[in-house]
């Protein structure tokens, strides 16, 4: 009789520890409101590339406008447009082309940050990106550190693009 017991109880103790975990969370003060500007600085080609193609549909060229294609960034963070600014962390994750047409990427990146006053935070962001539009929106969804249980949304706008070096600065 007693393994007959064993697996409510165990239901009842995750449930109990669901409700406290849900509790603490919601119990938490009003959050804080942040606006962070910063840039990321994208380079397509050539030997020092933080964007580039790692896997796609055999027979069709990998690139941003071919469905199916999958990209990795190591993208450096800096405080402004400027690639020789300040650099407070990188944008690390993965690109992928999701529509027939290449009008969207599906984006999952985090930015992890170095510097002094967020050094080991990160922000998670993931969502669909109209990459034809200057204009981004994708959702904030997670975070650590000082950006623990983050959520919001980031605009991603494309500051510059030069399609001979395919670099390109999005703040």
């Amino acid at each position: 009789m007693a393994a007959k017991f064993s697996v409510p109880i165990k239901i009842i103790s995750f449930s109990i520890l669901l409700f406290i975990t849900i509790n603490i969370v919601n119990g938490q003060a009003q959050p804080n409101q942040s606006t962070l500007v910063f840039y990321l600085q994208d380079v397509g080609k050539g030997p020092k590339a933080t964007v580039s193609p790692v896997i796609g549909i055999n027979g069709k060229v990998w690139s941003y406008n071919t469905f199916g294609t999958i990209f990795v960034v190591d993208d450096p963070v800096t405080l402004s447009p400027s690639p020789f600014s300040t650099l407070i962390g990188k944008a690390q994750g993965t690109i992928t082309v999701t529509s027939q047409d290449g009008a969207n990427v599906n984006i999952v990146l985090s930015i992890v940050f170095n510097d002094v006053q967020y050094a080991g935070s990160t922000l998670e962001i993931q969502g669909t990106s109209r990459q034809r539009d200057n204009l981004r929106e994708l959702g904030v969804v997670s975070g650590t550190g000082r950006f623990r249980f983050a959520r919001g949304f980031a605009v991603f706008e494309t500051i510059s693009y030069d399609p001979t070096s395919s670099e390109s600065v999005i703040r």
